[in-house]
């Protein structure tokens, strides 16, 4: 049996009753950095034997934790912060597990890009994570972005958040915005304004960006159009305004109360 454990995100206390339990019950534990994951094992007397598991080697390792598994050997895979898999190393291994028919599961804990969302006060549902922006061809990055018309949580670090808040102002200074850093730690901050007002911002720690959706304008009349086009052809007026308003903000109360 394999374990995939979400480990604090900062406080120690973050994890659960089950996560330890399953890292007690590991014959050995898979972690990103020994170091770092020691903090939190010796926090909570665990003592199992470590061996690092993180992008550089993942492919290599990827082989020996499937011999283990199976030679019957309880494992766990953790992240320095967060769950594994989730922009962190662990979804190759997923995916061999998945096709090799190998049981596993995951612990569940804290979530920075859930946190962020919501801390921030945005639309909740639907919003998209795209994890760490690209180092190169940011700008088209930035533009597709900022065209969708719900929230959007990205991560960032302190050395590259001022040009990634630097490409946004240059297409949309007025986009409103929310920077929520150093999450449940001491020094915990969520700032919110305008993508203008936040760039010239000194922001320290893991960071969680969160983008509101594009305040584009709906034409209504075009989506009544389309949605009667649909129950013509037999939807239900249910399903006929999701499928019309699922990339839009249209609000389908106000569209309702047309169609009646």
């Amino acid at each position: 049996m394999l374990y995939l454990i979400a480990t604090p995100i900062g406080n120690l206390k973050d994890i659960t009753h089950r996560a330890i339990e399953s890292l007690m019950l590991s014959d050995k534990i898979y972690c990103e950095d020994t170091r770092t994951s020691l903090v939190l094992l010796n926090h909570y007397e665990i003592k199992k034997p470590l061996e690092s598991f993180h992008k550089f080697n993942e492919a290599k390792t990827l082989d020996q934790i499937l011999k283990e598994l199976e030679a019957g050997k309880t494992l766990s895979v953790i992240s320095d912060a967060g769950t594994p898999g989730l922009a962190d190393p662990g979804e190759r291994l997923i995916q061999e597990l998945i096709k090799k028919n190998y049981p596993f599961t995951l612990i569940p804990g804290a979530s920075a890009p859930l946190m962020g969302l919501i801390l921030s006060g945005f639309e909740t549902i639907p919003y998209q994570f795209l994890g760490f922006p690209p180092k190169e061809k940011l700008s088209a990055f930035i533009e597709k972005i900022l065209i969708y018309p719900h929230t959007t949580v990205l991560l960032e670090t302190p050395h590259h958040v001022n040009k990634l808040l630097e490409a946004i102002c240059k297409i949309d200074p007025d986009r409103e915005m929310a920077i929520a850093r150093e999450l449940t730690k001491k020094f915990e901050e969520v700032v919110r304004g305008k993508a203008a007002d936040l760039k010239e911002g000194n922001y320290r720690g893991e960071i969680v960006l969160i983008i509101k959706g594009s305040p584009t304008q709906i034409d209504k009349n075009k989506l009544l159009e389309e949605i009667n086009y649909l129950i013509s052809k037999g939807l239900s007026k249910k399903d006929a305004i999701e499928f019309v308003t699922r990339n839009t903000n249209a609000k389908k109360r106000d569209l309702y109360q047309h169609l009646i």
